[in-house]
């Protein structure tokens, strides 16, 4: 059995909460006044997609301040406070669930699922049987096909005031992947983070790959490039990848190369280093890291100029680091911003991609009888 399939019972919230998502009211009262301003109108997300309402939920614990939609189980603010006590908003996303449906950017805070990251040639293996899925990224299937777990509404639980709880049945056959799955995902607002719960269960064999898909920017959104911020990545190898950003199979030492960040680097550094075939494969850094688990956390990173660190827990064996690469400025960001060139990255904590198809990385099969159950905390402090 996969290690980190083990049981959840204990786990699992059994409060009676509200279903009902927040209101301009909630909003005015869910944060100090500063961190209300930087909060989108939670009216902006009362919608109906595929016959199900959509809504925006507030999460505060008094220190930190989250907004998340059922629309994708997304992220859509989290507001920290920065060295000099000043609420920051922390993450990109759009202020409306229009802009969500329409804009070119899909994944901004989303759950990304049922196989999170990329899946080569959109097939694999499993038990005998070949599966086959749409490909929605060149030759390849990436983030769970054409309609993944970012684009369907969630139900929504919230039983008290620093939690939310998700859930969403993925029927057999669901964009080609084997298997009713019954997922949970909840938010918990911790003292000093974001804590991130995954678990599920399926009716047939199936592989499965649960992460978020957050963009940061420590400085704030809208604040410009980050590639000045410091970033520490706890893995001494990573997977490269082929000219399509699947992994050849191969483990290589991070050692001498621009993917060493075992001492926090700015990220920026050796970023363009066009003389490496890795960075010209993904434009920059587009990369799965093989982590460490011995001890620490996954990674860490630091603002600039907020003097933000966010730092990274989780029992996964890999987490992607992407700069920013594909950022455009084409897609309309909250209060007034776009989605520049590099003014964001994503740590999304996974399972190898393409570990379907290779059977050396570690196993991504969950199986009738067994539980899912998988954490990340987003923990913040300031320097």
């Amino acid at each position: 059995m996969n290690k980190l399939l083990i049981p959840i019972s204990a786990l699992l919230l059994t409060a009676c909460g509200s279903n009902q998502p927040s209101t301009p009211a909630e909003k005015a009262t869910a944060a100090t006044s500063a961190a209300a301003d930087l909060l989108p109108n939670p009216d902006n997300f009362r919608d109906t997609v595929d016959g199900k309402t959509t809504g925006l939920y507030f999460l505060h614990n008094g220190a930190l301040t989250a907004a998340i939609t059922n629309y994708g189980a997304r992220v859509v603010s989290l507001i920290v406070p920065d060295k000099n006590g000043n609420p920051t908003d922390v993450v990109l996303g759009y202020d409306s669930i229009g802009k969500y449906l329409h804009q070119p950017e899909t994944y901004f805070g989303a759950i990304v699922g049922r196989y999170g990251n990329r899946i080569a040639h959109g097939k694999f293996p499993l038990n005998g049987k070949e599966y086959t899925l749409f490909k929605n990224n060149g030759p390849n299937t990436l983030h769970g096909g054409k309609k993944g777990f970012g684009a369907v509404v969630w139900e929504a639980r919230k039983p008290d005031t620093s939690t939310l709880q998700l859930t969403y049945l993925s029927k057999d056959g669901e964009e080609g992947y084997p298997g009713n799955l019954s997922v949970t995902v909840t938010y918990r607002l911790d003292s000093n983070g974001l804590r991130i719960s995954y678990d599920a269960t399926t009716d047939k064999p199936t592989v499965l790959n649960l992460t978020n898909h957050a963009y940061f920017n420590l400085n704030g959104q809208g604040s410009g490039t980050v590639n000045n911020h410091l970033l520490g990545i706890n893995a001494g190898r990573y997977t490269p990848v082929d000219s399509t950003l699947i992994p050849t199979g191969k483990l290589d030492s991070v050692g001498g190369t621009p993917f060493d960040f075992r001492k926090a680097i700015a990220i920026g550094a050796r970023v363009n280093d066009s003389a490496n075939q890795q960075i010209r494969f993904g434009k920059g850094y587009d990369h799965n890291f093989v982590l460490d688990k011995t001890s620490g956390p996954a990674a860490v990173v630091t603002g600039d100029l907020s003097g933000i660190t966010l730092t990274v827990f989780t029992d996964q064996p890999g987490i992607q680091f992407y700069g920013g690469n594909f950022m455009q400025g084409t897609n309309p960001l909250k209060g007034g911003h776009t989605d520049e060139y590099r003014t964001a990255f994503c740590l999304e904590t996974q399972h190898f991609p393409d570990a379907p198809n290779e059977p050396s990385f570690p196993s991504s099969e969950l199986k009738p009888g067994e539980k899912y159950h998988s954490e990340t905390m987003f923990a913040f402090s300031v320097k």
